[in-house]
């Protein structure tokens, strides 16, 4: 039972607390079978008038219950000898369940029963989210005790100070309920509540619980925000005739208006002496490798390194290649850094990374592995940061906050508070803009996102981040039409393919992989494959999928690239970093297996030259003709709108920001009661109080954060 529980995550007091049922169940009237309605479920009580087990058509105990006014028939296809003695002929007893009509009278499948005596609770019985054989019964006292030992030892007390309090009644329209008493209503509500309050969650005591919860995050947002005010980074000047205008001269295009703009905002960054914590967003194509490359020159010009981090082999490389194109003509060094690499060259790569002869460094979670040591680093690029875990994120901040050792640290929590001498040589450069002995220090992060970050997220989950947006495409990009097409037109979608190839075009013909079922997907990926080469037999078809070599992946990527390929049998691998100008047609195989911004990166691997380009979701349907209601919005989503910034707030409302922010699997403490767009306005005043109780509730705020996040505050700084 405890390891069921810890299975649940509950440990301490506050998380049985906080552990608020799923469902009620009304055990507190009992209803004669006579009034029942067909489809209500209802509370019974009468003698068991017969018991028995039959075996036809499948075993199962059948229980006939008399309550005086008629005879309702019980069914257990899963029963226990115990459960067949307490229910044996004569017993008095309460069942509960669903009432269904039959040509014997009325039935329920699977009733819930107890032995009848005593009074009737007065209160609605909760169902609680449980796991593996936790019975209900137990985990109902268990939750009791918890939310019994939570409010004996202070757990629940205000943290909130009166003038908050106040402002949160005017938000409210209606005095806001003490924790405590929110608490013990939403674990025992009373049989008037309205169902529709608690479901829906505007019952104040959800409300209570919601504001505490915001309250909590944005606590945490503004605590890490202050800390990293009081740490030092290296001041880095953008020197007037150095590396950063040199790349712009050498650069074959002119940057953008939004480019330009994204870039100043961060050259202002990295002169202060505080670390910069920037997220830069831009739609698919909207040229932020370049703007990653101008931060990387400015700190690499100042005597520093800089580490690129790209979550796939293939996005990482296309970073390399086109760094390398601009860079190494600038004398700037430039390492290479994946998990596939051989041992020789990955032990160059270290030794040119440790001595500094490496000034940018870029691959994949390879670079923050134990064995790198940088030997002065000072700007980390986080590229697609939604796609590394919490932890993998956390485990780069680390490793930028002590060269030497950072992966020794005993506890991520205390990583904001230890001394970091994080620089090597750090005292003994001499370097503009070096941080002298013994301050606190950290070096510059700037993530990157192609995925844009709806205003209610940003808000909440980088209330700690500024936030740099890229809302230009360069000139030279074509809208991308979408339409979407039933899996059973599949071969006119071939036949376009082959209209597409006789006027010189390449097709992308992704197909999904989902990882439960990777082989199986495979085999779906080679028989796509095996069909269009059939079907266009002059033409040469490749096949990339993530089980191939790294260097086959490679050459198949080239083929395509030199237009060698005419199409490109691909899983998701393709989703991002992949450039081929010359590509103006992608098929997306059960486009409504894929998530929507997913789809949209996808769909951004054409429009990316001169001509029209067109994305076709094939779909495939149910028995019944139909696909999902979720599928059925992400397509709708897609074939409306281009805008990566409404697909991104479409996305929120679909996924929520769990899955949205690459955190779900983690462990990292996302909102489990607050919803970003229906609170907004519970946000707002959390924002607005989080920051003055720091300042002058500093006691109140501390417990606050303990009751809610424990040691888990981190994540947040993610």
């Amino acid at each position: 039972m405890q390891k069921a529980l810890r299975k649940l995550g509950l440990v301490g007091p506050m998380d049985f607390a906080l552990h608020v049922p799923l469902r009620y169940e009304d055990e507190t009237r009992i209803t004669l079978l006579r009034d029942a309605r067909p489809g209500e479920v209802v509370q019974i009580e009468g003698v068991v008038t017969s018991c028995e087990v039959t075996f036809r058509p499948r075993r199962q105990l059948i229980v006939t219950v008399d309550d005086g006014t008629d005879v309702c028939t019980a069914r257990f296809f899963n029963f226990y000898p115990n459960q067949q003695k307490a229910l044996s002929e004569g017993q008095r007893v309460l069942l509960r369940g669903e009432v269904k009509p039959g040509f014997m009278g009325c039935t329920m499948l699977h009733p819930s029963f107890r032995a009848a005596g005593g009074e009737l609770p007065d209160v609605l019985t909760p169902v609680y989210p449980s796991s593996g054989n936790l019975p209900q019964a137990y985990l109902r006292r268990a939750v009791q005790g918890g939310l019994e030992r939570a409010q004996a030892a202070g757990l629940l007390a205000e943290t909130l100070p009166a003038d908050a309090l106040q402002d949160l009644q005017r938000q409210l329209h209606q005095p806001p309920w003490p924790l405590a008493q929110a608490l013990r209503y939403l674990h025992h509500p009373t049989p008037d509540v309205s169902v529709a309050a608690l479901e829906d969650r505007s019952h104040p005591a959800w409300l209570r619980l919601k504001a505490e919860e915001l309250l909590a995050q944005q606590l945490s947002q503004a605590q890490a925000h202050l800390e990293r005010e009081r740490l030092q980074a290296p001041a880095l000047p953008l020197r007037r005739g150095g590396l950063h205008e040199r790349l712009l001269a050498a650069l074959p295009f002119s940057l953008t208006e939004a480019q330009r703009r994204v870039g100043e905002e961060i050259a202002r960054d990295l002169q202060r002496g505080l670390p910069m914590h920037r997220l830069l967003q831009g739609d698919v194509g909207s040229g932020k490798t370049v703007v990653a490359a101008l931060a990387a020159a400015i700190c690499i010009d100042a005597g520093w390194q800089c580490v690129l981090m790209a979550p796939t082999e293939i996005l990482a490389e296309q970073h390399f290649r086109k760094l390398l194109d601009w860079l190494t003509p600038l004398d700037v060094g430039v390492a290479w850094l994946t998990g596939s690499q051989k041992t020789k060259e990955r032990r160059e790569m270290l030794a040119r990374i440790a001595s500094g002869e490496a000034q940018l460094v870029v691959g994949t979670h390879a670079v923050i592995q134990d064995k790198v040591q940088f030997h002065k680093l000072a700007l980390a690029i986080i590229d697609e940061q939604h796609r590394f875990g919490v932890q993998q994120r956390l485990a780069l901040r680390q490793k930028m906050q002590g060269n030497a050792g950072a992966q020794d640290l005993p506890e991520a929590a205390e990583t904001a508070t230890i001394c970091r001498q994080n620089l090597s040589g750090v005292a003994e450069t001499g370097t503009s803009g070096a941080v002298e002995a013994g301050q606190v220090s950290e070096p510059h992060l700037l993530m990157m996102s192609a995925t844009p970050i709806p205003r209610t997220l940003a808000m909440s989950y980088y209330a700690d981040l500024h936030v740099s947006t890229i809302d230009e495409l360069p000139p030279g990009r074509t809208p991308v039409l979408t339409k979407l097409i039933s899996q059973q037109r599949r071969d006119e979608v071939i036949a376009r393919i082959g209209q597409q190839l006789a006027e010189g075009r390449q097709v992308y013909w992704v197909c999904p992989l989902i990882e439960e079922s990777e082989a199986l997907d495979l085999q779906n990926a080679t028989h796509t494959w095996e069909d269009l080469q059939a079907a266009l037999p002059d033409v040469q078809v490749g096949l990339l999928h993530s089980r191939l070599p790294t260097a086959e992946k490679k050459a198949i990527m080239e083929a395509f690239s030199r237009g060698e390929t005419g199409v490109l049998v691909s899983t998701t691998v393709i989703e991002v970093g992949v450039d081929v100008p010359n590509a103006s047609l992608m098929v997306i195989e059960h486009a409504e297996r894929f998530g929507l911004s997913q789809l949209h990166q996808l769909r951004g691997r054409v429009g990316r030259g001169a001509a029209a380009s067109v994305c076709v979701l094939l779909y495939a349907t149910n028995e019944s003709g139909r696909v999902s209601e979720t599928a059925r919005e992400r397509l709708r989503a897609m074939a409306e709108t281009n805008d990566g910034f409404e697909i991104a707030r479409r996305d929120l409302e679909i996924r929520g920001p769990g899955e949205l922010l690459g955190a779900r699997q983690s462990g990292a403490p996302l909102l489990r009661f607050a919803d970003l767009e229906q609170d907004a306005l519970l946000l707002d005043w959390a924002r607005h109080w989080a920051p003055q109780m720091l300042r002058q509730h500093p006691r109140l705020a501390e417990r606050h954060l303990q009751r809610w996040l424990g040691g888990r505050a981190e994540f947040l700084k993610a």
